[in-house]
C-alpha cells in the first residue's frame, strides 16, 4: 500500500528518536519515497548523515542550506507529501503545532502540509498526563491529526508511565491501514454528487431565511471521495470552505429550488449522490423587491411556503444501481425519525446528526454521527474529525 507514496518524517528532539530510524527503514522498504524533517533539536538525538542514507535524500532541517543558501520550501513540500508522519512528536512540537507557531521547518511544513497527518507523542509520562498536553493532543484532533497513542513502559526517566512513542511497525502498519482504507478501486472513477452548506430564501433584497449551516460536512465527504479516485461535484449553497482535493467542481447555489434544479440536471449521469446540504425547509411565499424599512412601513407578515424535498426528488427518479444518501439532524425520537426519512425519501443510508453532544453540529471541525443503512441497522460513530468521519462514510459505501 506504501508503494510510490511520499512521505514527510518528521523527526524532533526526544531520545525516541533512534526509533525513527526504523521507521524510515520500514517505509522505505515498503516502497515509500521518504523526505525527513529534522529539527535542530532533533539531530542532537540522531545525525541527518544516518538519515540521508537511509532515504535517499538530503535530510531537511532549516530554512536555507548551510553555506550555498538555497532555500528549503516548506510549501512545496508540503504539496509533495502523500502523508505527513511526526514521530516522535515532542511536547513543545505538539503545542507549536496545535498553536501555529511556525519557528521551525517541521512546523512550518506541517501547516503547509494539504496530506493527512499523523503524530505519535513520546514524552515522560508527567508530561503526557498534564492538562496542557491533553488539550493540545485535543486540538490537533480537532483539526484532523491522527494521534497514534504512546504506550506505557519505562521511560527515560527510569519512570514507569505512559509516554513511549509507539513501535516503528505499529506507526508503520497504521500509515499502511489508512492508505489501504483509502485505496478503494470500486470507487475510483465513479461520479458522486454531493449537496453542501445552506440554502437562503430571499425575504428582500437584504434579509433571508437560513441556517447555520458551515459546509464543512459536505466538503469533507467531496474531498474524501476526490482522495479515494472518484469524480465530485459539489452543489454549494452560500459557504466560505472550499475544496482542498484538485477536480473537485463546485456548482455554487442560493436557494433549494436553484439546488434541486441542478441536482436533477446532475443526478442521472452520477453513480452516488450525498445530501449532505442544510436545505431551508421553508421559503417566503413573496419576495419583496425592495429592502423592507422598519420606519415607513407595517411590521410585515410573512407568508412561507414548503420547500422541495431534494433528497425526496431524488431517490424518486434513483435508477437501479445509483446509490444515495441522506442527512438527518433531529432533536427528538431522532432514531425512529431518521429510519423513517430513510424509507420515505428511497434512501439507501441516512447520517444521523447530533446536536447533543459537545464537538458536533453546525460549524465545528468535528462530528458524531449515527449510521443507518437501507435494513434500518444503526451504527453510531464517536466524535471525531469530519474528516474521519467523512471516510467513514465511504468505507460503508457498497457498490
Amino acid at each position: 500500500m506504501l508503494k510510490g507514496k511520499h512521505i514527510i518524517l518528521g523527526i524532533t528532539g526526544g531520545i525516541a528518536a533512534y526509533k525513527s530510524v526504523q521507521l524510515l527503514r520500514l517505509l522505505v522498504k515498503s516502497g515509500a519515497e521518504v523526505q525527513v524533517v529534522i529539527t535542530p533539536a532533533g539531530k542532537e538525538f540522531i545525525t541527518p548523515v544516518t538519515l540521508s542514507a537511509l532515504s535517499g535524500k538530503p535530510v531537511i532541517s532549516e530554512f536555507f542550506t548551510a553555506n550555498t543558501g538555497q532555500w528549503n520550501s516548506h510549501v512545496d513540500i508540503g504539496l509533495w507529501a502523500d502523508l505527513m508522519v511526526i514521530a516522535p512528536a515532542t511536547a513543545s512540537t505538539i503545542a507549536k503545532m496545535a498553536t501555529g507557531v511556525a519557528d521551525n521547518m517541521l512546523v512550518t511544513t506541517y501547516l503547509s502540509a494539504k496530506a493527512p497527518v499523523f503524530v505519535a507523542p513520546a514524552m515522560d509520562l508527567d508530561m503526557m498526563a498534564h492538562p496542557t498536553t491533553t488539550r493540545n493532543l485535543q486540538q490537533l484532533r480537532a483539526d484532523g491529526v491522527h494521534v497514534i497513542e504512546s504506550a506505557t513502559g519505562e521511560l527515560a526517566s527510569h519512570l514507569v508511565g505512559k509516554g513511549r512513542m509507539a513501535e516503528p511497525q505499529e506507526i508503520h502498519d497504521a500509515i499502511a491501514a489508512f492508505f489501504a482504507s483509502r485505496d478503494d478501486s470500486a470507487l475510483a472513477g465513479r461520479r458522486m454528487l454531493v449537496t453542501a452548506g445552506p440554502t437562503y430564501e430571499k425575504i428582500d433584497p437584504v434579509r433571508f431565511i437560513g441556517n447555520y449551516s458551515t459546509g464543512k460536512m459536505g466538503y469533507a465527504i467531496a474531498d474524501e471521495a476526490a482522495r479515494r479516485g472518484m469524480k465530485v461535484t459539489v452543489v454549494s449553497g452560500p459557504v466560505s470552505v472550499v475544496p482542498q482535493e484538485p477536480g473537485v467542481e463546485v456548482i455554487r447555489v442560493e436557494s433549494a429550488r436553484e439546488m434541486l434544479a441542478e441536482c436533477r440536471r446532475l443526478f442521472p449521469e452520477q453513480d452516488v449522490a450525498v445530501m449532505c446540504a442544510a436545505v431551508a425547509d421553508y421559503a417566503p411565499a413573496e419576495t419583496a423587491d425592495r429592502k423592507i424599512k422598519r420606519e415607513h412601513d407595517d411590521v410585515p407578515v410573512i407568508r412561507l411556503v414548503k420547500n422541495p424535498d431534494i433528497a425526496a426528488a431524488l431517490g424518486a427518479e434513483k435508477k437501479p444501481g445509483q446509490r444515495l444518501i441522506g442527512f438527518a439532524l433531529e432533536t427528538d425520537n431522532a432514531l425512529a425519525n431518521a429510519r423513517e426519512k430513510l424509507s420515505r425519501k428511497n434512501l439507501d443510508m441516512i447520517i444521523l446528526n447530533s446536536l447533543a453532544d459537545p464537538g458536533a453540529g453546525f460549524g465545528t471541525d468535528t462530528n458524531k454521527v449515527t449510521v443507518i443503512r437501507a435494513d434500518g441497522a444503526a451504527e453510531e460513530l464517536p466524535l471525531m474529525p469530519k474528516r474521519d468521519v467523512a471516510a467513514a462514510i465511504l468505507d460503508r459505501l457498497s457498490l
